[in-house]
């Protein structure tokens, strides 16, 4: 039986479900890395401010050490661990890859999952801080670097790979649009250019 200050939760990551006893002060990014040994999220600062813990809830990017792991209870996770489709990398994965979005790869967990996050928020239309036309009847912004950089300063890289991933992002928004369905490529394309 569970105290006042633990329950047993279950938690869907990556498409699996694990059934563990939590204290309810355990962050997400512990109960992954401690708990459940999927060490792919990393701990940066832990403090929210790295981006290295960054996740998907839901499809949405969230840093994982300011998120309680009771809280995640009932919300689909992916991680890192996640994001591949078998041996097929995600299309950002292979951007970074090829891109060389990456030195020592500390932060690429982070920097991926936030990246495929940014992809889906544009796609969807969703203005940031530097969108200059913010009406809905503008339609989605183009996906320039300077989109990129903005959506993207959430993760930090201490190596400053930051060109060659504002490239990858930018490569796999592409891809993205290269596999929508045919009437939703047209517009698309020019957001990306």
């Amino acid at each position: 039986m569970a105290s006042s200050t633990s329950s047993v939760i279950t938690l869907k990551i990556n498409g699996e479900k694990y059934t563990l006893p939590v204290d309810h002060r355990t962050t997400l990014l512990d109960a992954l890395r401690e708990r459940l040994d999927l060490i792919g999220t990393k701990k940066g600062c832990d403090q929210g401010q790295c981006g290295a813990c960054t996740v998907l809830l839901d499809g949405r990017r969230a840093v994982s050490c300011l998120q309680l792991a009771v809280a995640a209870e009932g919300r689909e996770i992916t991680t890192i661990e996640g994001v591949a489709d078998g041996d097929r990398l995600h299309p950002v994965q292979q951007a970074f890859l090829d891109l060389d979005g990456f030195q020592c790869g500390y932060c690429t967990p982070g920097q991926i999952c936030s990246a495929i996050g940014v992809i889906e928020e544009h796609a969807a239309g969703w203005p940031s801080a530097v969108t200059e036309d913010v009406r809905p009847e503008a339609g989605p912004p183009s996906l320039t670097p300077e989109e990129i950089r903005e959506r993207m300063s959430g993760n930090l890289c201490r190596c400053g790979a930051y060109v060659s991933i504002v490239e990858a992002v930018a490569r796999a928004a592409e891809v993205r649009v290269d596999e929508r369905p045919a009437g939703a490529v047209a517009g698309a394309k020019e957001a990306v250019a």
